[in-house]
Parts: structure tokens; C-alpha cells; sequence
């Protein structure tokens, strides 16, 4: 970084000023792909200031009574700002970088104070602090991209930001990736855009979709502090802001490949906690030391002007290809795997300057996922292959957007923006090796080991869906900015409509699906349910049984999503800044029918209040504060079940036998077919599923921090966090207590006349519910909280940030951040990350209807630190330039693990009061609050990267070697949590602690680039 030596106050009042005083609030926003350029000038030297991009536009400023002046809504890229007198040029500066969502000073001081005579000055140059942002955010540009050794995704370089660590419940997104946590959030309440378009899954909220590697020209991350302008989040958003066209040509290619033979194997996993009934090889519970799989990418671009100064292009296409091997879990029902997965993306951004005062902007983009394969049987005892089964699922995932975007600068003062676009994504998964004649057997290691044999499992596919599954998202926002003196006013509307189309599946085979277990022959194996123990039956003395599984959930919903916002970014004086905002949220979702089941369109209003203060008036030194409150509208997955006419049911028997194909004989009907849920498959009344009144949930946050030079060469700084969850939607589903209340009120209600599985509602507070009785009317019935047996909501996060960095001076960048954190209360949020079953590698994803809250029992004992807990984060990244052909970089991250769970059934005497099994906060009898059992090790994770750029070729050809985890460390990231089998209760469980995730072993990357 070069010194910049200032005199008088001419230039250090004013920065801030200038800044909102003259519009560059206009430019700082959240998801927004645009940014500003403002400073201050000294008294005499020019009347104006001129502006042109690298596309050509130019904008013509003038300077006010004090010598300021500001430029908003300028798209991110390159600029020439040049000083004038009199239409003459005066100074001019080169190479300025706009980041998203930024701005950037670019003062011209006298000329005694400094001499710029013949130096170009670029985005490192410039002042490092940004004294008109009241957010917290981490942009990552793409020069920075092309240095560090990262995962090439959205998330990967999310995880960068301080306080956002991967999800611990290895929920993954629609093309595979890793969700992340920010600030203790759930997975699912993160927002991604791409070019200012929401792209966030809106059935589960389970990701967006990315641009190839190479097309990123930033990404913003922002861990808290938006304006009133955006919502629809409460934890974090990740913005990838696309390149575009430029008057010069552009062009390269890329090519890696990351060789299976660099790549370390995983560790084995083995049952934690004694042996099943009848164990497959011994131990041995997954042999993941025999996976291994190779992959390579090709890349390519190309960008230029079709008409200079006016119409330009730029497009990118990646393909990526893995082919690997993968042995299952001795339970899973595809022993081996041989698979290929392809991940083709691809980016095309057409930029015309209709004039300098109007912009039209057209982006498309594609991101998928196709995987297919072959399966084979296994013989786990020998660590072998065995006989081919037959094709693999032929599944593909991943979506398409496009959007347009039109900006006018109407006035000097006024400026206004609009943006529509449309999302298509798709959930295709066309079953291999399916024979509908064969059931699908799970459990058969938990079977009678004298009745077991040989038998197998010979349905490899659970589940059967839809070939149109697939959702629809469609984005329309309207932006007004007005200056009005020391004033910039905003207005606008932000709208969504989302659908999801035959989502859901049915069981495969005859409909139905087999389940072998076992219980203590003594204790019943649900109380809460009715299903008795099995030692009063036939064959039931020694506890097995075996239980007949009915799902089905296929329908068509949608939903609707507005905001109105406005705003008012207030220059108080040269020194200080405000912020004021008000937001207000509407959402309304309906279920197959068409019927709204919530409708939310009072005033939820969001304000968002944040102030700037420039402390020496030279952006050395900044304190700054936020306040604000965020809305988060439910995704379209509960009216697939809550909403929806789904069924899922188990019916239990015992046993005399078992066939070769795993099916049970010899059958002793124990119970009739039960639902926890009461889910039979009948659509309940809309005016039914919903409390009357319910709110959105949404979370309010609180951030005080600073920012300051240390020196020409290192900036510092620290933020407190707090963030208060103050109301959440769940789903509650005792009907016995609201049918009990509403007889207390003497209203006959029954299951037959009131058919809901589960009502939507607002946990740990008194909501009511309207009923119909056997007569047909309708009655609202309401429960306390202290009817519910529930605490109060609660989930609170707070959080002391620290950085130091030494901003890119030619020779070497590097960013230090460390993170004390604390997520705690009785609630992760939508989701629950420790829910871990065999029939699925993640925690349990029915996004805002979880078992939380499902039944006071469920709730017991649940106070504690929370499932995204980590308690310490230190991250270090950077790069040097050893010689003008070496670079060398690195990435570490240290990362305190998650909360060890331990989860049972009920109280000492091993109770299922709910019929939820063995998922109740109690360890083997005795209570078990989150956080009770100690931690999950640390991450640590050390990333190296080196690069050759030869002089011989103009540094446009470039080699890079990789080394992701040089440690190969193998951290435990999450376990098997029940220490009672399931149905089985006073029955330990094999798998309890047995890891569920690990660290990704060491692995390289080699690649080759070319750009011109």
C-alpha cells in the first residue's frame, strides 16, 4: 500500500460526507451487484469529476459548495476517475477498483501534499477503510480467487467470512454442496443470489445455484447489518456478483485435475458401542478406506465488446467430471457404488449502454449436477467386490435462471432500477437396478441372528418420485434513490413467487417397506403409540420384531413472497452517518389444493437502523453500529406435510422367519398401523393447519464494532454480535391435548372430524387453533404455554470478532480473524443437524418442521449450547509473491468442535410418552441437555498453494499446485447421537457414537490456465 500524507482538514473532513451527503448510499447495499466512488477535492483545483468504466459509460459529476462529490450504483469493475477544471483534465486516476456493495474514496488532495504526477493509482492504493458501510460483510474479488487455495464453490469461499463454518448435520444444497452456518443459524436460513437474483431453494432453503469458478468477479459475504432494501434471511448471504464485458478482449482457458493416487484414503468406521445382533463382518460398520474417486475440470471465457462503448459480452462455461468408487455402510442397500458424476455450469452476461444515463443488463446461468452408475454387492468380511446388481440411479439436479436488469440515472439526484427474472430447477431420479417385485428390507443386522442366514435385502431403491419434480422461482424488485440535500432516500418493492411441482415421493416396490429392530421383550416398544412390548406374543420372547413402513407425499404448492422498504441514508455532519430503515414483509403459502394455509399480510415491520462514525475525518478509524430486525417466510416444505395429505405409518409384528430376499414369515400382529404424526394421508381443512394470528419468524441482531489503520500497511479491528431469535414457526402435534382443551370446552373433537397431522404454530408462546367438531362447525381453541408444557422460545447467539489484515502491497496479503462465539437456547432453528439415522447421511431435513416442538416431552431437557456451536474459530489466509513468476498462499482454519448429543427415550423408565422412539433429551435414563456430553474434536485444516506465471509468456500462462488438508487430519464432524436402538428400548446401540461425517482426507489439485 503506498502512504497517503494529507494537509489541513480539507480533505480529512468530508469523506463520510461526501459520501451519503451526495448519493454513494445509493450504491452500498446487500445482494446488490453494484457499488460507488466518492472524495473530496481540494479548495481551487477542479469544478468536476468524470467517471468512465471499462465499458465506456461515463458519468459527469459535479462538486458542491465544500468540494465533495459522489457516484452511486456504479457496477462493480474498473474505472478512470479524472479531476476537471473548466471541461480540461487535471488529474487523473487509473485502475480504481468498485467493489460490490462499497465504496471507494478517490480524493485529489493539493498539490503540495502529495505528488501523483505519472502514478496510476489502483484499489490498493486507495483508503482501506470504508467509512460509509454500517454492515459486516467480507468481499472476496477475483484476483483473490485466482491467489488462494480454496474449493472451488460459493460456499468454499463463504467460509472465509468470520463466524460461518460448514453445517453440522452435512446437509448439502442442490449440486452438492456443503450449507454453511453463520453466526449459529441453521442451515436453512441463508439467502444466495446471483447478479442481485435470489437463487435460494425455495422448497427447504437448501442452498443456491453458483457460476463457473472462472466468471466470479466477486462475492459477497454478509454475516449481518443489511439494509431495509433486503431480507428474507436470518443468518447469512452469500452474493456472487458475474464479470462482464469490457472495450478490451479477453479470453483463456483452464484445466485441472485432482489425480486419485494424491489423494489419502478416509478411516474406517467401526461401531462405537458394542455389536449388533448379527453383524455383517465384525466390527466393521463402513469401510471407507476403500473409497477413492478422481475429477477434473475444464474451463473456458471469452468477453469483449460487439459494439464499443456500447454492447458487450462475456460468457463461461465449466465442466467438471468424478468418476469414483464408494463402499456403503454394511446396512445400506447399494453395497458398492461405481459412480460418475458430471457438474456442467455455465454464465453469458449481455451489457448494452443504451446512453450513459440508461443500462440494460441480461443474465443467464446454469448450475447442475448429474450422477449415474453401477452397483455391485460387497463382501464386507473379505473387503472385496462382489457380483454386479445392476445400474445405478440416473439422477440429475441443478437449474437455469435468467434475469433482466434496467438502471437509469434519470436526474443528477435520482436513480432507478429494476430487475425480473426466473429460476427453473429440477429434482430428476430415474431408479437402476428397480424391480418392482422386491421389497425393500432395512434393519436386517438388528434381526433374530438364529433366523437371519443369508438373507438379503435385494430392493436397492427406497423411494419412487416423480420424472417433472423440480421447483419454479420467479424475482421481481423495484429500486428508487433520490438525493434531497444531506439526504439519499430509498424506496422499492421486492416480490418472489416459488412453486414446487410433484414433490415428494411414495415407497417403492408393493408400497411398503420392512424394518427389523429390537426392544427389551419386557418394555413396550412405544407407550406412546400403543404398540406393546413383544415379550406377550408369539416368537417375541427375545425382543425382535419387525415393523411394515408405509410413506407417501407427492403434491404440487406454492407460495407467495412481498416487501415494500424505505430508507434514508442521513449525513448528520462531516464526521457522522445514519442509516434508517423500514422493511415490511408479507407471505402467504398454499397447499395442493390452492388453499391459502398462511397468510401473513399485517405489518411485520423489519427496521433496520445503523450509524457511521468517521472518527479522525481521514477513513483511518471507524466506529460503527447496527440494530435491526429480519423476517424469514416459511419454505414450501411444510405444506408437503404439516399441509399436506402425506402418510407415514408403521405397523409391528413378530417373527417366525425370514426369506432369502430379507422379507419376514411366520407373522404375529403386535399393533395396528400408528403415525406419530398422526399423518393417514387425509388433506386437512386449511383454515385448520395454521394458529390463527401466527407471526413469520424472525430474529433481531445488534452489532458494535470498529475498523482502523495501523500505519500505511496493516488495518484493524473488532465487533461484538448478538443475535436474539424472537419467533419461530415449528409444527406441533399432540392432538390429544388440543382435543382434551377443546372438550374442556365442550367441543366434541375428534381425529375423524378434525383430520390434521400436525398444526403450524409459533413455539414457546399461547396460540389458537381453530377446530371443527363432530358436527361440523368450527371453534378456536387456545393453549397457553404452560398448557403446551414448553419453555420460552429461545435461541440467542453472541459474538466477539477480531481481525488483523495487511491489504496487497505488490508483495503479500494476509487476513487473520479470530471468533469467540456462543450459540444457546432450546432451539437450532428450522432444522435439527443431530438428528442422524441410517436411512439417511445427513441430520433431519424437514426445514420448519422439525421434531422440535412436535410434543412437550420432545422438549424436555433441551436447553443448552445448540448443534452450530463453536465456541473458538481462528482462520489465516493469504499469498506471496515470492519472485514475479512465484506465488505461494495459504488457508488455515481452526475450528472448536460441536456439541457431543446423546439422545434416548423418555425418563428413567424408558418411556416413548410421543411415539418418537429414542430421540428424547435423556442418556441411557438420566438427563441430557445439548452440550451435557462434552465436544466433537477440532477442525484444523491447512490448505497450500503455489503458482508459476513465466516471464516468456507475458504472465498469461499459468501452472498451480494445490494441497488441501497437508495434514491429513481425519476430524469426527458428527455421530450417530442415540444411545438406545430405535423400537428398542433398555437396548444399547451399536452405532451410537460411530461418526456419521469426517474431515475430507488430503487431496491435490494440479491445473493449467491461459488467459489473453
Amino acid at each position: 500500500m503506498r502512504k497517503t500524507t494529507r494537509s489541513g482538514t480539507g480533505l480529512a473532513l468530508g469523506a463520510l460526507a461526501c459520501a451519503m451527503g451526495l448519493g454513494l448510499g445509493q450504491g452500498a447495499q446487500a445482494q446488490s451487484t453494484t457499488g460507488s466512488i466518492f472524495g473530496q477535492v481540494a479548495a481551487g483545483r477542479g469544478d468536476s469529476v468524470l467517471i468512465k468504466s471499462s465499458t465506456g459509460v461515463s458519468r459527469q459529476v459535479p462538486l458542491d459548495e465544500r468540494g465533495r462529490y459522489a457516484a452511486g450504483q456504479l457496477p462493480v469493475g474498473s474505472y478512470k476517475v479524472v479531476l476537471q477544471r473548466g471541461g480540461q483534465d487535471v488529474e487523473t486516476r487509473d485502475d480504481v477498483t468498485v467493489k460490490v456493495g462499497a465504496g471507494t474514496d478517490v480524493s485529489f488532495a493539493a498539490p503540495e501534499a502529495r505528488n501523483l504526477a505519472g502514478i496510476s493509482v489502483s484499489a490498493n492504493a486507495l483508503p482501506s477503510i470504508d467509512v460509509t458501510s454500517v454492515d459486516s460483510r467480507t468481499v472476496v474479488t477475483s484476483e483473490q480467487l485466482a491467489r488462494l487455495p480454496l474449493g472451488r464453490s460459493a460456499e468454499s469461499i463463504a467460509l472465509l467470512a468470520p463466524g460461518v463454518a460448514n453445517n453440522t448435520g452435512n446437509f448439502k444444497g442442490p449440486t452438492g454442496q456443503s450449507l454453511l452456518s453463520f453466526g449459529g443459524s441453521a442451515a436453512s436460513e441463508n439467502a444466495y443470489y446471483i447478479n442481485g437474483f435470489n437463487t435460494t431453494d425455495p422448497l427447504r432453503g437448501f442452498g443456491g445455484l453458483s457460476l463457473p469458478y472462472g466468471a466470479i468477479e466477486q462475492e459477497e459475504v454478509y454475516t449481518g447489518g443489511y439494509s431495509a432494501q433486503y431480507g428474507r434471511s436470518d443468518g447469512g448471504v452469500i452474493n456472487v456478483v458475474g464479470k462482464r464485458g469490457t472495450n478490451e478482449w479477453h479470453f483463456g482457458a483452464q484445466l485441472l485435475w485432482e489425480p486419485a493416487f494424491a489423494r489419502a484414503r478416509q478411516d474406517n468406521r467401526y461401531y462405537a458401542n458394542g455389536l449388533p445382533a448379527t453383524p455383517v463382518a465384525g466390527a466393521l460398520y463402513s469401510p471407507d478406506g476403500k473409497d477413492g474417486y478422481w475429477s477434473a475440470t475444464a474451463s473456458a471465457y471469452a468477453g469483449g465488446p460487439l459494439v464499443k462503448d456500447k454492447l458487450f459480452f462475456f460468457v463461461a462455461g465449466e465442466f467438471q467430471k468424478q468418476e469414483g468408487d464408494n463402499v456403503n455402510p454394511v446396512s445400506v442397500a447399494k453395497p458398492e457404488q461405481d459412480y460418475t458424476y458430471k457438474l456442467p455450469r455455465w454464465y453469458a452476461k449481455l451489457d448494452w449502454n443504451i446512453t450513459d444515463n440508461h443500462l440494460l443488463e441480461l443474465t443467464g446461468a446454469s448450475d447442475k449436477y448429474e450422477t449415474s452408475g453401477t452397483v455391485y454387492d460387497y463382501d464386507y468380511a473379505a473387503r472385496a467386490r462382489g457380483a454386479r446388481i445392476g445400474p445405478d440411479d440416473d439422477t440429475k439436479n441443478g437449474g437455469d435462471l435468467w434475469t433482466a436488469k434496467y438502471t437509469g440515472y434519470l436526474t443528477d439526484d435520482l436513480t432507478l432500477s429494476a430487475q425480473y427474472g426466473k429460476l427453473k430447477t429440477r429434482a430428476y431420479d430415474a431408479p437402476g437396478a428397480y424391480d418392482p417385485s422386491y421389497t425393500q428390507v432395512t434393519g436386517l443386522t438388528s434381526a433374530n441372528p438364529a433366523l437371519v442366514g443369508d438373507a438379503r435385502n435385494l430392493q436397492p431403491v427406497d423411494s419412487l418420485s416423480s420424472a417433472k419434480r423440480g421447483n419454479r422461482t420467479s424475482n421481481f424488485r423495484v429500486d428508487v434513490s433520490y438525493r434531497l440535500g444531506d439526504h439519499t432516500l430509498g424506496a422499492g418493492i421486492d416480490n418472489q413467487t416459488a412453486k414446487a411441482i410433484d414433490q415428494g415421493s411414495i415407497t417403492s416396490g408393493p408400497g411398503y417397506s420392512w424394518s427389523y429392530g429390537q426392544s427389551d421383550p419386557d418394555t413396550p416398544i412405544s407407550t406412546g403409540l400403543g404398540v406393546p412390548a413383544t415379550g406377550g406374543f408369539p416368537n417375541g420372547a427375545e425382543g425382535y420384531w419387525v415393523s411394515r413402513n408405509v410413506a407417501s407425499s407427492l403434491a404440487t404448492v406454492r407460495s407467495t413472497q412481498r416487501a415494500q422498504y424505505v430508507e434514508d441514508k442521513w449525513q448528520l455532519n462531516d464526521r457522522w452517518l445514519l442509516s434508517l430503515g423500514l422493511r415490511n414483509d408479507q407471505f402467504e403459502n398454499y397447499n395442493s389444493d390452492g388453499d391459502a394455509f398462511i397468510t401473513q399480510h399485517k405489518p411485520q415491520w423489519a427496521p433496520r437502523l445503523g450509524f457511521s462514525w468517521d472518527v479522525d475525518g481521514d477513513s483511518s478509524f471507524k466506529v460503527y453500529g447496527n440494530a435491526g430486525r429480519y423476517y424469514l417466510g416459511l419454505p414450501l416444505n411444510p405444506a408437503l406435510n404439516a399441509a399436506g395429505a402425506y402418510v407415514s405409518t408403521q405397523q409391528y409384528y413378530t417373527y417366525g422367519g425370514i426369506n432369502p430376499d430379507g422379507t419376514p414369515t411366520g407373522l404375529t400382529q403386535i399393533s395396528g398401523p400408528v403415525s406419530a404424526n398422526n399423518a393417514y394421508g387425509v388433506l386437512p381443512d386449511p383454515k385448520t393447519v395454521s394458529a390463527r394470528g401466527m407471526k413469520a419468524e424472525y430474529q433481531d441482531e445488534f452489532i458494535l464494532g470498529f475498523t482502523k489503520t495501523a500505519g500505511p500497511a496493516w488495518v484493524y479491528g473488532a465487533k461484538l454480535t448478538q443475535r436474539i431469535l424472537r419467533n419461530a414457526i415449528d409444527d406441533y402435534c399432540d392432538f390429544d391435548k388440543v382435543a382434551a382443551k377443546a372438550a374442556a370446552l365442550g367441543y366434541d373433537v375428534t381425529l375423524d372430524s378434525n383430520p390434521v397431522s400436525c398444526w403450524l404454530f409459533n413455539p414457546g408462546r399461547a396460540n389458537a387453533f381453530t377446530v371443527v367438531d363432530t358436527a361440523g362447525a368450527y371453534h378456536t381453541v387456545t393453549l397457553s404455554n404452560a398448557d403446551f408444557g414448553f419453555q420460552r422460545l429461545k435461541r440467542r447467539y453472541y459474538a466477539l470478532e477480531a481481525f488483523l489484515e495487511h491489504p496487497f502491497d505488490g508483495r503479500w496479503y494476509g487476513r487473520i480473524d479470530y471468533t469467540f462465539s456462543r450459540s444457546y437456547g432450546n432451539t437450532e432453528g428450522q432444522l435439527r443437524s443431530d438428528l442422524y439415522s441410517q436411512a439417511r447421511d445427513s441430520g433431519q431435513t424437514a426445514t420448519s418442521t422439525s421434531e422440535d416442538w412436535d410434543n412437550a416431552p420432545i422438549m424436555v431437557n433441551t436447553n443448552g449450547v445448540q448443534n452450530n456451536d463453536h465456541k473458538h474459530q481462528l482462520k489465516l489466509y493469504g499469498y506471496y509473491q515470492l519472485t514475479p513468476e512465484w506465488l505461494v498462499s495459504a488457508n488455515l482454519s481452526l475450528i472448536s468442535g460441536a456439541p457431543r448429543p446423546c439422545l434416548g427415550y423418555y425418563g428413567e423408565d424408558r418411556e416413548d410418552p410421543a411415539g418418537y422412539q429414542n430421540n428424547y433429551h435423556f442418556c441411557w435414563g438420566e438427563p441430557s441437555p445439548p452440550g451435557s456430553h462434552g465436544r466433537l474434536p477440532w477442525y484444523r485444516q491447512l490448505d497450500l498453494g503455489a503458482s508459476y506465471r513465466p516471464l516468456f509468456a507475458d504472465g498469461r500462462l499459468a501452472f498451480a499446485l494445490n494441497v488441501f488438508n497437508v495434514t491429513n487430519s481425519h476430524a469426527v464432524l458428527g455421530i450417530f447421537p442415540q444411545r438406545e436402538l430405535a423400537g428398542g428400548p433398555n437396548v444399547e446401540n451399536p452405532l451410537y457414537g460411530t461418526p456419521t461425517v469426517q474431515q475430507a482426507p488430503r487431496y491435490v489439485r494440479l491445473s493449467a490456465s491461459y488467459d489473453y
